[in-house]
């Protein structure tokens, strides 16, 4: 294995097994490479009661100066089907210019690229004025606990501090170079529970039909948008993902109903704000009288399922602008800055400084046949490359 060839360590990285939230020897194979580039290396695992043992890694690389942290993951999602898979999901087979693997796209890709690209810069004897460090977790496919979220606590408790920080999670939809996300939508979800009066569907005035209520309840949280939107954010939006009764009856009226939702929601919100404007919806669908005429104000209540994950966006130009020079330099493309997608462990290390993300192009993340071209994987690892050299060079002259 080269470690200036992301080709190589990610051939090394897909051989690994790393099923969530097994280490698999991916974090093994990672701390072979970083060694010798002259990283200190340490495993730590995050426990939890009720929870799998995760096993991470924080490697550094000097010990003063501006302090860049590259971050991402070495779990990756279950195959499925092994005999669907053109090569066998854990065998780094590369055919006419794709290298197949599960995790080739989300997220071991990524991790190759920053790791040749460091070693590329050492190898010409470029001296990074400053620290590096690569803050590697094990659940990010996971339930997100033992992780990056507790690893990057381990760290502080022990004096580390970040001045920047970039996720390689894969952000292009269609191209290398689309998309650079600056910020995620918070999410928020919820399951909402009507209670009515069970009774027989021919005498539906001595019951109280919770669905009556759920449907009124219902369109008031879908039926008028939440915001439109601002210009970095899209639209907040609102799915209903489940409506139940429990009822295997036709012709029985059910005691309750229950619905579960899920908010994506852009920065006009705080998770105050947004639950204030939820509850505000439901209570006067509650005394909604179109579907139930002449009764009382119907009896629900509301339960906040999981953890909120907050929404944010990243305003460090000397971050953001050093990365789309990089970009645009290598690919030509001048990249989007979105807030698009689902949440990421961005939404921990914003807490500790500036996070931007951008690796590989993410169409065949998670399916059958992952892979990435060859040709992709050189090209990020020379946007990391000139992404590191700016961002320091940049630092220095603040």
């Amino acid at each position: 294995m080269t470690v200036t060839d992301p080709v190589s360590v990610l051939e090394t990285l897909v051989r690994c097994p790393s099923v969530t939230p097994e280490e698999g020897g991916a974090l093994s194979a990672l701390e072979a490479m970083l060694t010798p580039l002259g990283f200190s290396v340490t495993r730590m695992t995050g426990r939890q009661d009720g929870t799998p043992d995760v096993e991470n890694l924080y490697a550094r690389r000097g010990s003063c100066g501006p302090h860049l942290m590259f971050a991402g993951h070495t779990d990756v999602v279950p195959p499925g089907n092994a005999a669907s898979w053109r090569h066998p999901p854990f065998s780094a087979v590369i055919e006419n210019g794709l290298l197949f693997g599960r995790g080739t796209v989300d997220m071991k890709g990524g991790i190759a690229c920053f790791i040749a690209a460091l070693a590329r810069l050492i190898d010409k004897g470029h001296a990074l004025p400053g620290s590096v460090s690569l803050l590697i977790t094990g659940d990010e496919e996971g339930p997100g606990i033992n992780g990056t979220e507790k690893l990057l606590q381990w760290a502080k408790e022990r004096g580390e501090h970040w001045d920047a920080a970039l996720v390689g999670e894969p952000t292009n939809p269609d191209a290398l170079g689309d998309m650079i996300k600056v910020g995620r939508r918070g999410s928020l979800t919820a399951k909402l529970t009507v209670t009515g009066t069970q009774g027989h569907v021919a005498y539906p005035h001595l019951a109280d039909n919770p669905l009556r209520a759920m449907t009124a309840m219902l369109d008031a949280l879908m039926g008028e948008p939440l915001d439109g939107g601002t210009d970095l954010f899209p639209p907040s939006n609102l799915e209903v993902t489940s409506v139940d009764t429990g009822n295997t009856a036709t012709n029985v009226l059910p005691e309750s109903a229950t619905a579960t939702f899920n908010i994506r929601f852009n920065d006009i919100w705080s998770e105050e704000t947004l639950k204030a404007e939820l509850k505000t919806r439901l209570e006067r669908a509650a005394h909604d009288e179109k579907l139930r005429p002449g009764r009382d104000a119907a009896r629900f209540s509301l339960e906040w399922l999981g953890r909120i994950s907050p929404v944010f966006l990243t305003r460090d130009q000397r971050l953001s602008g050093s990365l789309a020079a990089a970009v645009e330099t290598v690919t030509g493309n001048s990249p989007a800055l979105s807030t698009t997608g689902g949440t990421s462990d961005a939404r921990f290390i914003k807490d500790y400084c500036p996070v931007v993300e951008f690796g590989l192009v993410g169409q065949t993340m998670h399916k059958v046949d992952e892979h990435v071209p060859v040709s992709d994987l050189e090209m990020l690892t020379e946007i990391y490359s000139h992404f590191i050299e700016r961002w320091f060079s940049l630092a220095h002259t603040r």
